[in-house]
């Protein structure tokens, strides 16, 4: 018998039946993701420096699998922009041939990490950590389609960040009009088209014009047929990589990247999913159905998959809320690649370099980057050095040193805020470290609960945080969580804090915040949380929150 923690949620969701009318939903917001999952594909596989039908091929046979085995309700797998830059290294180095053992390497790791329960762990990666690779990625994919956005008459793109954009502005004079125009529009369509319709993607309403303009007018611009040929309307055989030891020391390191990289992205996406849908994925199964996907994914020719944000948003926005609807993606891609592969061929290159250009704005999360930077100076540091390191050298070396830079940044902090002292007499008050709990607060109101935190609220501790304050039993009314021995609060704790404030205002329970410190009232109002909360519902000490308090049962009471 498997274990609950091991069981993928279809097999779960089977036991409790799903009904015909979510069935049917499933089964519209699959054709939905589908048809948006088919411009993605293609445009990470040409990003990445593989032919286009790699990136069908991941989606049609990962995205399948990620679902069938997956953790998550509703996460939708396939290719994704963060594998861009490893793919496209492993690829120039070692050729498509190290691509799929390195992405073969990756799924067993990936799998190892699920079995030995290390899901939980991964959410332990430092916030500023993520977002500075994951905007450096940003940078490194917009950068990577100014030739196709601008139709440049160039030679192969140089792989180094300096030398790609010297290569760039010497080459500016021979900048395609029509290209430009269209990858412009399709900015401008994949931005806007929401507000006609959130329905239909832009992207994909870009792509058909663009499509038809550049057929019926004979524009003179690169297409996918010019570059590559034809689109294979068919998945090959599977095939087992060649596998000796001295490529695989060669290709450990990018595997292992491959793995890190795969699994942080798949349960973000579940952990964005679950905030969405009231749901709660299982981390371990997830990692095992990421690492059997990818395994499958070299096996039939693709490339690395992991959990794709974007997509499994599109999935719930459109009424998915089984794994069914993240298979019947996978079937409606694997029926386009087989019936209307001549017509894909067709897709201009500057479309796709606009749509890869609002992918690369979107995953880059700007207010977060620069509110990261007003925060705390070794936060900040952690997010630039990743960043920096991600744009003009390597993505593993960044996140290993970025790794290592928030490990001994924790240490410090832990060391400073760290002390034994002799405790001389019984003190009292809001700073007591004598008097009992219940004897400071004989009798808590009805509709009123308290949490109180000691020690600091940091990258390690917030996750534990969140779900111990999730886990109401009974929802309260007013919920006070009380900070006073809180010597500090990081980016992350400040990010799980959001979202759990969010989740309860959700549920109309009001939250008052008491006690905290001047360092992390400091961070509390750089971070926003005094505007999001309001002022009156922090309160300098338990007093003053309890007021606060009662004054919120009684406007309550009296809108009743």
């Amino acid at each position: 018998m498997i274990s609950r923690e091991f069981l993928p949620k279809f097999f779960s969701l089977l036991r409790q039946g799903i009904s015909k009318k979510q069935l049917t939903k499933d089964v519209i917001s699959g054709i939905i993701v589908g048809i948006v999952a088919l411009p993605l594909a293609i445009a990470f596989a040409i990003a990445s420096g593989v032919s286009p039908e790699k990136g069908l091929i991941t989606a049609v046979i990962a995205g399948f699998l990620i679902s069938f085995l997956g953790g998550s309700r509703v996460q939708i797998g396939g290719p994704t922009g963060a594998f861009i830059v490893i793919v496209y290294g492993i690829v120039e180095t070692h050729g498509i041939g190290g691509l799929t053992l390195a992405t073969f390497m990756a799924g067993f790791l990936i799998i190892g990490l699920g079995i030995m329960r290390l899901g939980n762990y991964l959410k332990f990666i430092p916030y500023p950590l993520i977002v500075g690779f994951t905007s450096g990625i940003a940078v490194i994919i917009f950068s990577s389609q100014i030739k196709d956005f601008f139709g440049l008459e160039m030679g192969e793109v140089p792989a180094d960040f300096v030398e790609k954009w010297k290569a760039f502005f010497l080459h500016f004079d021979k900048i395609n009009l029509i290209s430009v125009i269209i990858a412009s529009c399709t900015v401008l369509i994949s931005l806007n088209f929401n507000r006609i319709t959130s329905k239909i993607p832009g992207s994909v309403v870009a792509i058909i014009l663009s499509t038809l303009v550049v057929y019926f007018f004979e524009l003179p611009v690169e297409t996918i047929e010019t570059k590559f040929g034809e689109i294979p309307n068919k998945i090959s055989l599977p095939e087992i990589p060649k596998i000796d030891f001295a490529t695989i020391q060669q290709l450990i390191q990018p595997a292992i990247a491959i793995a890190l990289l795969g699994s942080i992205e798949s349960l973000l996406s579940a952990v964005v999913a679950d905030g969405m849908i009231g749901s709660k994925h299982r981390s371990n199964t997830e990692l095992i159905a990421q690492g059997t996907a990818n395994i499958f994914s070299g096996l039939f020719g693709g490339i690395p998959a992991t959990g794709a944000i974007a997509r499994t948003v599109t999935n719930i926005k459109n009424g998915g809320r089984t794994p069914v609807a993240g298979m019947v993606h996978a079937v409606v891609l694997f029926l386009i690649m087989l019936f209307f592969a001549p017509v894909a061929k067709l897709i201009p290159l500057s479309c796709l370099a606009g749509i890869l250009v609002v992918i690369a704005w979107h995953m880059g999360e700007w207010h977060h980057f620069f509110a990261q930077l007003k925060g705390n100076r070794m936060d900040a540091l952690v997010l630039l050095t990743t960043f920096f390191l991600t744009v003009f050298f390597d993505l593993i070396i960044a996140i290993e040193v970025g790794i290592i830079l928030s490990s001994f940044i924790f240490m410090k902090r832990m060391s400073e805020s760290t002390s034994v002292e002799t405790v001389k007499f019984f003190a009292t008050g809001e700073n007591s470290v004598e008097k009992l709990f219940e004897e400071e607060l004989p009798e808590i109101p009805k509709g009123v609960v308290i949490y109180e935190i000691n020690g600091p609220l940091f990258f390690g501790a917030s996750q534990k945080f969140q779900e111990v304050i999730m886990d109401l039993h009974k929802n309260p009314e007013i919920l006070i969580l009380r900070v006073r021995n809180v010597p500090f609060i990081d980016a992350t704790g400040i990010a799980r804090l959001k979202e759990t404030y969010k989740s309860l205002l959700a549920l109309k329970i009001e939250v008052i915040i008491s006690g905290a410190n001047d360092e992390v009232k400091q961070e509390l109002l750089k971070s926003g949380v005094y505007q999001d909360l309001g002022e009156t519902n922090i309160c300098n000490d338990i007093d003053l929150a309890m007021n606060r308090a009662l004054q919120l049962l009684a406007l309550k009471k009296s809108k009743n």
